[in-house]
């Protein structure tokens, strides 16, 4: 498969470039959904190592995915490039998502939206560009109220940084809370949702402020939703 892309995504390079167009064409190149293989265990350290977890599931392997934004050919006359010059070879650390690249791409080409559509995302220009964004929300939402083919079900997870927080809804009362520092435990081995309960409340804050901001729907037991609640004792 990345042969396959390789050689597809070489094959439009070309194309752009024989027409003539390749220094006026943005790129972006991503993945979907975090990593896939075909094994029984979701929730091992396997295809996405050392990310934990594959598509469709909590973990950080079934989330993070490649994200790649270049333009076409190198050109510093091109006026395109001008207003956004992605300097070769950068690497961004903050969080972004996929609706980010519509407010993106609006800005580029300084396109506007009516007043009353919603843009959930947020501009990522001033990070392609390799500067710091004060206004950017290293923030993440993955809100799963529903089954997945057999895969984790019925769970909201938070990252704020390089915290994040996993809660499963039809889980026991004690066991529903994960918390982990991705900054020190990339593959989300240790659960410090007993050991750091001040953090745990601060990240469910936050998840439960963003799930009414978009009017999240939640699972239905015994007729009755199961929305998430902030824990007194984790």
């Amino acid at each position: 498969m990345i042969e396959g892309m390789d050689k597809s995504l070489g094959d439009l390079m070309d194309h752009l470039e024989e027409k003539g167009a390749a220094k006026n064409t943005l790129i972006i190149f991503l993945g979907d959904n975090g990593g896939d293989a075909p094994v029984q265990d979701v929730d091992a350290i396997d295809a996405s190592a050392p990310l934990r977890g594959r598509k469709g599931g909590k973990w950080e392997g079934g989330m993070r995915v490649p994200f790649i934004a270049a333009w076409g050919k190198a050109d510093a006359t091109s006026p395109w490039q001008k207003k956004l010059p992605i300097p070769a070879g950068s690497i961004r650390r903050e969080v972004g998502t996929c609706y980010d690249l519509f407010p993106t791409i609006l800005d580029l080409v300084e396109a506007s939206v009516p007043s009353d559509h919603t843009v959930d995302g947020r501009d990522l220009s001033r990070l392609l560009i390799g500067q710091p964004d004060p206004e950017h929300r290293n923030e993440f939402l993955n809100h799963y109220p529903h089954p997945r083919r057999g895969l984790s079900n019925f769970f909201t997870t938070w990252r704020q940084g390089n915290w994040k927080v996993i809660y499963e809804y039809l889980e026991e009362r004690e066991n529903r809370y994960s918390l982990y520092d991705l900054a020190s435990d990339q593959s989300e081995s240790q659960n410090l949702a007993k050991e750091n309960p001040d953090q745990l409340r601060n990240m469910m804050q936050g998840m439960i402020r963003r799930l009414e901001s978009m009017n999240a729907v939640y699972p239905v037991k015994d007729g009755e939703a199961l929305e998430p609640f902030i824990p007194s004792d984790p």
